[in-house]
């Protein structure tokens, strides 16, 4: 079933108001709505809900709320992944993998071994990973849409580890503690964390100054296995490995 996101403002008591351009031509044109069909959507908060259409015009369609509901398949856990920004197509891959595994955000970040320049249009590629985001989200069904954030310069991310409860750096120079080590041990704990960030290098890997400056900054490092990754790989493994043992 087809599944659409709006503003909360656009719920109006047993009625919600689509004027986005594009939802309505996708409605209209390549799905082939019309009066009856129903749908499921999301106001990207705390709620969906199930719907009819009523109406459905070029500026706007008018939908029935049948069933309202807090999200029923949104994660708990809140996880951001800051990626290494990687060379070619590979963010594509790496942002539609995350957000069908759960991820809360995603933010590109430009380290040392980076490879890619920004040569003034790196807002195109911004808005072209937020799209991807948008359309994961609505083949997967989620409640939100995993937010591509404004790319940032490895200082400028660890300004930001501070906001979470568990920072977790996975590094392929370490060879003694696993992820599974460390998120089995903070469940034992009994303080589970609500806020998680997995910090990925670019394809190659981490300076060894900047592992330096994350061990200062207080951020967990583990090894993702025997075996080294590549940066497209990482993040959605790091990500399956601590949604199983802190979500599931």
């Amino acid at each position: 079933m087809s599944r659409f996101f709006v503003d909360p403002s656009a719920v109006d008591g047993k009625y919600i108001y689509m004027t986005d351009k594009s939802d309505l031509h996708h409605m209209k044109k390549v799905l082939r709505m019309t009066a009856g069909d129903e749908m499921d959507i999301s106001d990207g908060s705390q709620w969906e809900y199930h719907v009819r259409l009523e109406s459905l015009y070029d500026d706007e369609a008018t939908l029935v709320i049948l069933d309202k509901q807090k999200f029923a398949r949104e994660p708990e856990l809140r996880v951001t992944l800051y990626q290494g920004v990687p060379k070619a197509g590979k963010m594509e891959g790496i942002i539609q993998k995350c957000v069908e595994l759960g991820v809360y955000s995603i933010v590109p970040v430009f380290m040392e071994r980076t490879v890619v320049v920004d040569k003034g249009n790196f807002g195109k590629k911004l808005d072209r990973w937020q799209k991807i985001s948008d359309e994961a989200v609505k083949q997967c069904k989620r409640g939100i849409i995993p937010e591509v954030g404004e790319s940032l310069k490895f200082k400028e991310m660890l300004d930001e580890l501070s906001n979470y409860d568990l920072v977790l750096f996975p590094y392929e120079n370490e060879e003694g503690r696993t992820i599974k080590d460390c998120l089995r041990r903070v469940v034992a704990s009994g303080s589970i964390p609500k806020t998680v960030c997995i910090i990925i290098g670019p394809e190659g890997g981490f300076a060894d100054k900047e592992a330096a400056m994350l061990d200062e900054a207080g951020a967990e490092r583990v090894s993702l296995g025997k075996t080294i990754l590549r940066t497209e790989t990482a993040g959605p493994a790091a990500l399956a490995m601590t949604m199983y043992e802190l979500e599931l």
